[in-house]
């Protein structure tokens, strides 16, 4: 079977709120972290996965900041968290399994080619955005900037979840 799934508008967390799936069967919400002021809480937020007909919920994630939100089509959900200034790492969530993919700096130093690895390591600033997900394949969008690459650099990679390969041009 092949799907094809262009991401839909991106909704922006925590302010977002809550976010639909196409067809009304799941919806993503956010959920603050409780504590006290003089409590150092390592997350701020969470995102949940909530069954419309059920009301049966499961953490997606705990996330930092701003968390950028969209569904690829009813079967994945596409998810950038903007960590800081200087970096965002993507999640992709299957709705058909409950293993989610992410995506950062240290995990890409493993998939991207090796001629391609000396720009993650020493540029500061990096980026990753997960656009959306066709059939069994990742779009992501890779860019950063730093010591090694004053000028920035710009990658279109597709992750093909099949054979857990990374391709970037």
């Amino acid at each position: 079977m092949i799907v094809f799934a262009k991401a839909a508008p991106f909704v922006l967390f925590p302010k977002g709120g809550k976010l639909p799936s196409p067809n009304g069967r799941f919806e993503v919400r956010n959920a603050e972290r409780n504590g006290s002021d003089k409590e150092f809480i390592g997350t701020s937020h969470s995102l949940w996965l909530v069954e419309s007909a059920s009301g049966r919920a499961r953490k997606l994630c705990d996330y930092l900041g701003v968390a950028a939100v969209a569904w690829s089509g009813n079967d994945f959900l596409v998810v950038t968290e903007y960590v800081g200034k200087k970096t965002s790492r993507a999640w992709v969530f299957p709705m058909a399994a409950q293993e989610a993919l992410m995506f950062d700096k240290p995990s890409l130093l493993q998939m991207v080619p090796a001629e391609l690895r000396t720009r993650l390591r020493e540029n500061d600033h990096f980026f990753i955005e997960a656009s959306n997900v066709e059939a069994e394949t990742v779009h992501l969008r890779i860019w950063g900037y730093g010591p090694h690459d004053t000028q920035g650099f710009h990658w279109s990679c597709t992750y093909e979840m099949r054979d857990a390969r990374m391709y970037c041009h």
